[in-house]
């Protein structure tokens, strides 16, 4: 069959499948892109030849696509994803930090940047880079550290191989994350005969691998043995579709489930057995029972530094078993590797702790505390401050309107942090922040990608105004596609994640605010007006009241709809009693930062280098 590079190139993804379970779905469901000098002739021509092959999507941002991608194979929880286009220079450089969030964050994202001339006969152009050292080098080079698979396609030949082991990496649950083919403009435009194999349906299995018997074994004693026993659910467990397994675990053996950021949801908020959120942006009744904790087993997390609260949660003599599919998880903190799929492990460990049950008193101990962090939610909730509401009560409005089935998408700044600890979630998919590269800009371009994977869901957005000036464009792929969200955009006039840091380290919140340079006054930006120049519907809310009234309406409008409302930034959470690791000056003449700098060294003598330094125990 001839056909060009470009135009193989989509009948090939066309033809990807994933299956798990039986069940089989698209890999790639869809292609962003935005054209120029580079991909217009290639990619964009083969799109334009073939619409009914390969859905083609308008973005605004090439960040942004790369953004919507990733949040499309979270909410498919890695079992389907995008593609994403973009010209030559700039726009593929575009892309770059939507590839390091995909990569970081383990989501399979495809990326296709239009790249130099292979032949070099009209190099060195507009938009390429001359690298004195090497004419092999351009800009698409940037992708390599961010990229789980990376290659450039010179020649026809090479795209069979190229396209294999990208679909390889892309479906692989442990090497998963951003993939980038590199197209020269020329090549992309080439035509060759390709053999027929290779535009067959092919289907990828995604493997659960099993635990190993003796590493089974070992975990089940160590749990059996345990007086204060935690479980601690991460990102893997929902990818798994292991939440179900992990609460007949857990109402079996009575053991506490904490949540990480990508593992909340995993229970129920008000299950019996959930302590909630853990680590520097938990709960106190999780939080405390790390800090108790004798065994902890750990399920698809890998560990981060929040979680963790830079290593100061967990006790010395704390055991570490880690259920994940990456082996370089499993092995963190000195524990004692399950390697495993998430739901089969749960599954093995359940069958091996038949009968058994955590201690009583452990058990009611971690009930009481979890009921006394839902009073303090509550509180939050409705701290009723003014004039300007604080964030929590924002939080609480939206949590009170919104249904079981809803997804709450976030991103950087406060409201992360808040969220975690603060948010009541009823579904596993039903919270979706993105905290491994904690990304400026990811909400709302996220956020599409959650509707067009979930149209069936209501999606609401939650995004402070620092991230909304930073990348609001994909609002009108929202409208000009017609996926309906509702953002909720928090007007604090500056960072407010980042100004209590700075306060926190004696910086005085320097540089956090929007103000004019030569006064204390605010800018007179009006983002509500800026959402419905976008096609948006615009909505201002000064009260809860109001803010609760707007949720409603956007709930029944088939129309994206932004509700501005504006909070008082110096109004914190309630405090999850955990440290984070942000070193302070060690000399200086400001007394903020001195007085900083005697609390921080106060707090890092209780980090660990280790959290574990025992050796397995010995199963009987």
């Amino acid at each position: 069959m001839r056909l060009t590079v470009a135009q193989a190139i989509v009948r090939f993804l066309a033809a990807q499948y994933t299956e798990r379970d039986g069940e089989q779905r698209r890999l790639i469901a869809g292609c962003f892109g935005i054209f120029g000098h580079g991909n217009v002739a290639g990619v964009g021509q083969a799109l334009l030849q073939e619409p009914d092959l390969m859905p083609y999507y308008q973005g605004r941002n090439e960040q942004g696509m790369v953004h919507a991608a990733a949040g499309y194979a979270r909410m498919s929880d890695r079992l389907s994803t995008l593609a994403c286009t973009a010209s030559v220079g700039p726009g593929s450089t575009n892309m770059v930090t939507g590839a390091a969030l995909a990569t970081i964050n383990r989501l399979p994202v495809l990326l296709l940047p239009g790249d130099v001339f292979a032949t070099r006969a009209a190099g060195t152009v507009l938009q390429e880079l001359e690298d004195p050292t090497s004419y092999d080098v351009s800009v698409n080079d940037c992708f390599k550290p961010v990229s789980r698979y990376w290659d450039r396609v010179e020649r026809p030949e090479q795209l069979a191989p190229a396209l294999l082991a990208a679909m390889r990496v892309l479906t692989d649950p442990v090497d998963t994350g951003a993939v980038t083919l590199a197209l020269p403009q020329d090549v992309q435009a080439e035509a060759w005969d390709w053999p027929e194999a290779l535009f067959e349906r092919r289907v990828w299995r995604v493997r659960r691998p099993l635990p190993e018997a003796a590493a089974l074994s070992e975990a089940a004693a160590l749990l059996r043995g345990a007086a204060r026993p935690l479980i601690v659910a991460g990102g893997g467990t929902i990818y798994a579709g292991a939440t179900d397994v992990l609460r007949e675990l857990a109402e079996a053996t009575g053991i506490p489930v904490a949540e990480t950021q990508a593992g909340k949801g995993s229970l129920a908020y008000d299950h019996p057995s959930s302590v909630g959120a853990i680590g520097a942006t938990g709960t106190t009744a999780a939080n405390a029972l790390a800090r108790d904790a004798d065994v902890v087993l750990g399920v698809g997390t890998r560990w981060s530094d929040f979680t963790t609260a830079s290593r100061s949660l967990f006790g010395a003599d704390t055991r570490f078993v880690n259920l994940n599919v990456a082996p370089v998880d499993a092995f963190k903190h000195s524990g004692l590797p399950l390697v495993a799929d998430a739901r089969e492990g749960l599954e093995a460990l359940a069958e091996a702790l038949e009968g058994h049950a955590a201690p009583a008193e452990h058990t009611d101990r971690a009930r009481e505390l979890a009921a006394a962090w839902d009073d303090t939610v509550e509180g939050a909730y409705r701290l009723g401050h003014g004039p300007l509401p604080a964030q929590s009560e924002v939080i609480g409005a939206v949590n009170r309107v919104s249904g079981p089935r809803d997804v709450v998408v976030c991103a950087a700044g406060s409201m992360p942090g808040d969220l975690h600890k603060l948010w009541r979630t009823r579904d596993p998919k039903g919270y979706h922040v993105e905290y491994g590269f904690s990304c400026m800009g990811y909400e709302i371009a996220g956020g599409l990608g959650v509707k067009m994977a979930a149209p069936d869901r209501e999606v609401i957005v939650m995004v402070g105004d620092g991230s909304y000036l930073m990348m609001a464009s994909e609002l009108v792929t929202a409208v000009a596609e017609g996926f309906k969200l509702t953002v909720v955009l928090v007007q604090n006039h500056g960072y407010q994640s980042i100004g209590a840091l700075s306060e926190s380290v004696g910086s005085q919140r320097f540089g956090t605010r929007y103000r004019y340079r030569d006064s204390d006054r605010t800018l007179p930006v009006d983002l509500a007006a800026n959402a419905a120049s976008f096609g948006a519907d615009a909505v201002r809310a000064t009260t809860i009241e109001e803010l609760e009234a707007a949720l409603r309406d956007a709930r029944g409008s088939s129309r994206t709809t932004v509700v501005h409302v504006e909070t008082d930034p110096l109004v914190g959470a309630p405090d999850s009693e955990a440290w984070w690791d942000v070193p302070v000056a060690e000399v200086s003449e400001l007394e903020s930062t001195r007085g900083a700098r005697s609390e921080y060294e106060r707090d890092k003598r209780t980090q660990q280098s280790y959290l574990s330094t025992h050796e397995r125990v010995e199963t009987q």
